[in-house]
């Protein structure tokens, strides 16, 4: 056989990173012999895989046929090595959005942990634009998002329903009145998510178009950021149901009822339509489906593994 793992190991990376420095960096070797190695595969068939742009590698048609079978070709052999060294499940490179990444996702990858512990998993936490984007380019095996994505490469599978909420501290003075109609709300403050993420992006198409001109005076990029910010009294948000449970419980947020708005959404599993289901994936994504309750609905969010 002409071609050797390594290559594919090389090409791969380069790929993924656009640049041969960067991927020699992750590989642990030189920069003159990633060169050597994708220009050899190159020569080997007389067939470019990418376009030279500066300093930039850019996958040519050809290299974006090669990438899929290049990674189901290492997840593959990941998977022998696993096999030999006791049935040990290949790495896993898991994507979580923010509010799956804080809220939900670190107690899946625990427990796989714990029934797996030979095994290695990477949890990578952005916004939904960053997931879809690591998926896009191979660099995750599996995506658990809370933003629907368009992409046509990615398939999406729904795993968990979900519901925004709008909220405020319990000294404001939305707080006493339980609910609020859409010319109230329209006077507030808010204090939002950044653009590029799942909950922006409803909040967008349900909340801010409702009330053109609404005054964001804060946009966070992280949920817990904006829960200080309402606390202080700076203005209102709106999150999901699961990161507020633990500050409704402890009574330092204060609901508000929308019933005009439909905020109701689910969270999915995202992964390339080209890309390999892995053991290892397969195992991760059995164990988040052991997750039950609907996260928009219940007060606690049943984890059967968890105790």
């Amino acid at each position: 056989m002409r071609i050797t793992l390594r290559q594919m190991e090389i090409f791969a990376a380069i790929a993924r990173s656009q640049n041969v420095s960067r991927a020699a960096e992750a590989l642990a070797m030189s920069q003159s012999a990633a060169s050597s190695a994708l220009v050899e595969l190159e020569r080997q068939f007389d067939c470019p895989l990418f376009d030279r742009i500066g300093k930039s590698l850019r996958l040519n048609s050809t290299g974006r046929g090669l990438m899929p079978r290049a990674e189901e070709m290492l997840a593959r052999a990941a998977e022998i090595e696993g096999y030999l060294a006791g049935g040990t499940l290949g790495p896993l490179a898991v994507g979580a959005t923010l509010t799956i990444g804080n809220y939900l996702a670190t107690l899946v990858v625990a427990e796989y942990l714990r029934r797996h512990p030979a095994s290695k998993i990477q949890l990578h936490v952005a916004n939904t634009h960053s997931i879809v984007e690591q998926l896009t380019r191979y660099e995750l095996d599996i995506g658990l998002i809370e933003g629907e994505a368009n992409d046509p490469d990615l398939l999406l599978e729904p795993w968990l329903d979900d519901a925004l909420v709008v909220f405020c501290a319990p000294h404001h003075a939305l707080a006493k009145m339980g609910e609020a109609n859409t010319a109230i709300l329209a006077e507030q403050k808010w204090i939002v998510r950044e653009r590029g993420s799942g909950t922006r992006a409803l909040f967008d198409r349900v909340i801010a178009q409702a009330m053109p001109g609404l005054h964001i005076q804060l946009e966070l990029e992280h949920t817990e950021a904006i829960k200080r910010a309402v606390e202080s009294g700076l203005g209102i948000g709106c999150l999901s149901r699961l990161s507020l449970r633990e500050a409704f419980r402890r009574g330092s947020l204060v609901e508000i009822r929308t019933p005009q708005f439909d905020l109701s959404r689910r969270f999915y599993f995202a992964r390339h339509r080209q890309r390999h289901l892995s053991p290892a994936v397969q195992t991760f994504l059995a164990l988040c489906r052991e997750t039950s309750g609907d996260a928009a609905g219940t007060d606690t969010l049943q984890l059967p593994f968890i105790s």
